[in-house]
């Protein structure tokens, strides 16, 4: 399996789940919605490896695509302003959004989707809220935090479809990306609530924000790239795709 198949088939999903939300005016002022497409590409990875995957997948794949979209354009709203016409809009595509992947889901039939996500969104919902909380967490409590912001729907996914041997995998690499991103903005000043808390715990643990985001990059990188190595269900191009992602995405931190 190619770059160029892999890359068309995220592609195809994003145009199905833009299908599914796309709103005249929310689009004209809010553009499509965010879809990560590092997200959907770790989705996938059943279906990139040769696992049993029909139609129902699919449609369940798309569905959990549309949840992303919901949450991420919430997520988008400024911490400090949400009272613009831009930001008041926002919140409405992520309200619609919403609404589709509780119709879509009501209308499958789906009791184990429906139960699952509904799982995962409340489990998401919990780890971002603390992000807002006035509580002292430890570096780690926070990284696992993100885990589930960043991949616990999708583990919710592979559960469901008896695909829970890639659950660490993606765990780890959406972590990894996630805490790449953050800490390229920390040193662009472009702070976030998630940053300053970090660096806060970091500080109780008498280190610095650097360190710790450091050694935990570095340690994801290697645990990674040992357990694709080491991987016995994993098809070699699949592997080598893999690798390609974990290696890429380190040596833009370096």
């Amino acid at each position: 399996m190619d770059a160029t198949y892999i890359q068309n088939s995220i592609a195809q999903l994003k145009t199905d789940i833009f299908i599914d939300v796309r709103h005249r005016t929310l689009q004209k002022y809010t553009g499509d919605p965010v879809l990560d497409e590092n997200q959907l590409f770790y989705l996938l990875i059943p279906f990139f490896n040769g696992e049993e995957w029909q139609q129902e997948q699919t449609e369940a794949a798309i569905t959990v695509g549309i949840v992303y979209a919901a949450l991420a354009a919430h997520d988008h709203i400024k911490e400090l302003d949400a009272t613009s016409k831009d930001q008041q809009l926002t919140v409405l595509a992520g309200d619609f959004y919403s609404g589709r992947y509780y119709e879509i889901l009501a209308s499958s039939g789906n009791v184990g989707l429906i139960r699952s996500l509904s799982q995962g969104i409340a489990a998401r919902c919990e780890h971002q809220i603390k992000v807002y909380e006035q509580e002292e967490r430890t570096v780690e409590q926070w990284f696992a935090a993100v885990e589930n912001i960043e991949a616990g729907l999708i583990a919710q996914f592979f559960n469901l479809y008896a695909f829970g041997h890639y659950i660490t995998l993606v765990e780890k690499s959406l972590l990894l990306l996630r805490l790449e991103r953050e800490m390229a903005a920390h040193q662009n000043g472009q702070g976030s609530l998630l940053n300053i808390y970090i660096e806060k715990s970091a500080i109780l643990e008498g280190t610095t924000y650097d360190i710790v985001m450091q050694n935990k990059i570095v340690q994801l990188k290697t645990e990674l790239l040992q357990e694709i190595k080491q991987s016995s269900f994993l098809q070699q191009d699949i592997k080598q795709a893999l690798q390609a992602r974990v290696e890429a995405n380190l040596v833009s931190t370096n």
